[in-house]
């Protein structure tokens, strides 16, 4: 289809920036440029000739700037169909103008949402309605129409005017669903701040995407979408796949429970290693002891500076990626000399407290498990109360076994993971493969603790805890037999406690 010369422009923004270099291009073209408000005083405080929208409409903008560009001879001007004979006789009966581009932005209501003490009346003010309008007649008569709806869009559209200011077909489509994309976004933040989340429907919109190197697979594709950057800066390395980020999802969480000094070594999504320590290199020599073999490869992560000692010891394994609040520059000039290890600067950002799934052909949505035990959640249910020691290591314990596949057990013992047993059909598998783990790496299981993700229906698993050497458990109780199971800890001197909160994660 021939290009489509733009002879009359309507130009609505809040944002100017960028905006002087377009429009001096339009102005060379000899656009007649149309314009409301703030943006027509820019335009002519830069003496180039503009057109007030009121002088077009014969009315004033009025109810304090609520209605300015809402009126026939703008809308008509821009949904007009040029090859209708009966909307082309009516342009000119009316004295319309036909718009060939619209430029317009809206109204910042997500930053103005996130602004401190911000009152419910400034946020509404920032509810647009004739920009979201005017985008929205554009790219419906993106067959006439080019529509910029977004700042980031001028150098494509001086790219498209550089030589005789038309526009194809092709570049209008382009621009009418990147406009819808925009309306869209728009509307969804607004739902969101005004809704109640009765989860009555379901609403996500997110216009940043990464394309991923590959999905779970190598044959297949995949995307994020959201912005990383709000919560890490990549400081080096390849870019991330999608398990990468689904380890480092699990790596962030994990760490987010432990306020003291923490290393964590992830595998496929689960801890292989957690210790916490006084010192970093301690914490991470511990973490690493437990599961050395499935460390290679995995994601590393931790809550405190990487110093240099520390990065010279981590530098001899292998692995995907390394996450920290910080770095030394001595330890990250180190760190960075292998090129394709991703290194993550980790930023204070809250993570959402909610979390979606997809399943069949729908999503599944649900509050994050938010509840972290501890001494307080403690209800002791035997004869033996656990020891200072053990209750630490108790509540260490939990924290991992929260953040680890079901059915879990997780050993644990001097704030350090021993070993634990993931993603078992039964919990007495679980606990079984965490026993012959913690043997294989030659760990002593005798006063070790042991945590559990779910009540144990029958008392076989404090059976074989007590066999290997355990002397505390921590569950969440709730099974009609845990009298079992507590007369078991009690006849052979074996500490228990229950905290009523089950952590399955499936």
């Amino acid at each position: 289809m021939k290009n489509k010369k733009i002879k009359n422009v309507l130009v609505s923004v809040f944002n100017k920036d960028g905006l002087l270099s377009v429009i001096k291009k339009l102005d060379k073209h000899g656009v007649n440029i149309y314009s409301t408000g703030g943006t027509e005083q820019y335009i002519k405080n830069n003496n180039i000739k503009v057109t007030k929208v009121e002088d077009l409409t014969s009315y004033p903008s009025i109810l304090g700037g609520r209605v300015k560009t809402l009126h026939p001879k703008i809308f008509g001007g821009i949904l007009a169909r040029r090859d209708v004979e009966e909307d082309k006789d009516q342009l000119t009966k009316y004295v319309i103008p036909e718009f060939d581009l619209v430029i317009v932005d809206l109204y910042p209501f997500e930053k103005t949402v996130q602004i401190p003490n911000v009152t419910e009346n400034e946020i509404i003010e920032k509810i647009d309605i004739g920009g979201i309008s005017l985008i929205r007649a554009a790219a419906k008569n993106f067959k006439d129409v080019l529509v910029v709806s977004e700042i980031s869009q001028y150098n494509q559209l001086l790219d498209i005017i550089k030589e005789d200011c038309s526009s194809s077909l092709k570049d209008r489509q382009k621009f009418a669903i990147n406009a819808f994309k925009i309306s869209s976004n728009y509307d969804t933040n607004i739902f969101n701040y005004f809704s109640d989340n009765s989860n009555d429907i379901f609403v996500q919109n997110i216009d940043k995407k990464y394309d991923l190197r590959y999905g779970e697979n190598p044959h297949q594709e995949g995307t994020f979408f959201g912005n990383l950057e709000d919560f890490l800066t990549k400081l080096n390395g390849k870019d991330l796949s999608y398990n990468n980020l689904l380890d480092i999802d699990a790596a962030i969480n994990l760490i987010s429970e432990f306020d003291e000094l923490t290393f964590a070594i992830l595998k496929h999504n689960n801890a292989c290693g957690v210790a916490s320590r006084d010192n970093l290199l301690d914490a991470w020599k511990s973490a690493l002891e437990a599961d050395p073999i499935s460390a290679f490869g995995g994601v590393l992560i931790t809550n405190h500076e990487i110093n240099l000692e520390t990065a010279v010891e981590i530098d001899k394994l292998f692995y995907e990626v390394l996450i920290a609040p910080s770095f030394a520059k001595d330890a990250l000039e180190l760190l960075t000399q292998k090129k394709n290890r991703v290194i993550l600067l980790q930023k204070n950002v809250l993570l959402p407290k909610k979390q979606f799934r997809t399943i069949l052909n729908g999503v599944l949505q649900q509050e994050k498990d938010l509840k972290t035990d501890s001494k307080d959640d403690m209800k002791t249910v035997t004869k033996i109360s656990p020891t200072k020691q053990e209750k630490i290591d108790l509540v260490f314990a939990s924290k991992i076994c929260k953040h680890t596949k079901s059915n879990t057990i997780v050993f644990a013992k001097n704030k350090q993971l021993i070993s634990s047993g993931v993603g078992q059909t039964s919990r007495v598998d679980a606990l079984n493969q965490a026993v012959k783990k913690a043997i294989s790496f030659k760990f002593n299981l005798n006063g070790a603790v042991m945590a559990s993700d779910a009540f144990f229906p029958f008392p076989d698993c404090v059976s074989l805890a007590n066999e290997a050497g355990v002397t505390s458990v921590i569950q969440p109780g709730g099974s009609i037999k845990d009298h079992l199971s507590i007369e078991y800890c009690d006849k052979h001197k074996m500490s228990m406690v229950m905290t009523g909160i089950r952590h399955f994660k499936h």
